[in-house]
């Protein structure tokens, strides 16, 4: 089958609803997670005291503009092209919500909540599949001429591939939205081949998340940057006071200059883990072990056989990893590793070569 060819996908299929959090829920609260993409060791102190700080104001409703402002000025932008939303989760409904869409095509493997959200609002979704023989890589040629919404993510969930941002740019066109989805960029050291700020792209929207890097996935903070007209639109599909008064302190607090140069070296941190981590799972290619790269997120996604016994036997052995199979475009033979410090990493080594061993 050419993975290439869009496909309709209104009849079942992987459980686009799944994530890395089911894995570490409940009985598996207690394991050492590999599965969920938020970094480790955080929020740091400074940004919960700073977040605490917020908890005087709450008996007043929410109030935006610092935390807006703040964002732009990151990003070089002006205020009308900022949207602050409840995570970047919040931002995909906003768009199936709002956007007139007749043709929205979404391109896998990556997060599954895009094309989730635009089920949910009544659209019939198409799939480009890229294929794991070209490395996951982006093909402007496979995506519709005639599809009028593209989503993307850079670098992907959960192929950890960063694709150019010339090749994204490739997807622009007039009457088109291309939605970007940037919420691992931070993690890139150098950000390269970061789209947000871009205002010279015809209908781009950028999604950025704050819950990542920062450890806030409870807080549930992210942002839209597009052009002023879909920024607008966006914001009339909202509820009133989307953002909490906390969600606004951290959001003004994760653009500041000084988290800004923790998050760039956190960036160099965790491509130097991931290096670590991907060599230690090279010592597993006899046992059919294949990690799709290069990677550049700091998650990597392996192939390897029974990969379903294995990520069982790891629980057993105390360490929660993804599936891979609610991808779609992947199988049950794949798994999402989190990059981890390097004593993390050696011990998750240790416990996978015992799972390859008998993966019964």
């Amino acid at each position: 089958m050419d993975t290439h060819t869009p496909m309709h996908t209104e009849a079942a299929g992987p459980d686009l609803r799944h994530h890395g959090d089911a894995e570490v829920r409940d009985d598996g609260s207690a394991l050492v997670d590999l599965a969920v993409n938020v970094r480790a060791d955080t929020p740091p102190a400074w940004l919960r005291e700073h977040v605490a700080a917020s908890l005087g104001s709450l008996a007043a409703y929410p109030d935006e503009r610092a935390a807006r402002a703040a964002v732009a000025a990151r990003h070089g932008l002006p205020v009308e092209r900022v949207l602050l939303t409840a995570g970047a989760a919040e931002a995909f409904v906003l768009l199936a919500r709002a956007l007139k869409v007749r043709r929205p095509v979404v391109v896998h493997p990556q997060f599954t909540e895009p094309e989730a959200a635009l089920r949910d609002a009544g659209h019939t979704v198409d799939r480009v599949l890229l294929r794991e023989a070209d490395g996951f890589r982006l093909d402007p040629a496979a995506v519709p001429e005639d599809a009028d919404l593209v989503v993307v993510g850079n670098p992907t969930n959960p192929t950890s591939v960063l694709h150019p941002a010339a090749t994204v740019t490739e997807l622009a066109r007039p009457g088109r939205t291309l939605v970007v989805d940037e919420a691992f960029m931070d993690a890139v050291p150098g950000e390269r081949e970061a789209l947000a700020g871009r205002t010279d792209v015809p209908g781009l929207v950028v999604l950025r998340s704050l819950t990542k890097t920062w450890g806030l996935a409870g807080l549930r903070i992210g942002y839209v940057l597009s052009a002023p007209d879909t920024i607008a639109g966006l914001e009339r599909a909202q509820p009133l006071w989307p953002v909490s008064t906390p969600a606004l302190a951290a959001a003004e607090a994760c653009v500041a200059p000084r988290a800004l140069a923790e998050a760039a070296h956190a960036a160099h941190r965790i491509a130097a883990d991931r290096g670590h981590l991907v060599a230690g799972l090279a010592e597993f290619t006899d046992a059919g072990l294949r990690v799709a790269g290069p990677a550049e997120g700091p998650f990597v996604l392996v192939r390897l056989p029974h990969a379903a016994a294995v990520r069982h036997r790891l629980r057993g052995l105390g360490y929660a990893v993804r599936r891979g199979d609610t991808f779609p475009g992947l199988g049950e033979e794949w798994l999402r590793l989190a990059v981890r410090d390097r004593t993390t990493t050696y011990g998750f080594l240790r416990a996978l070569g015992r799972a390859l061993a008998d993966p019964t």
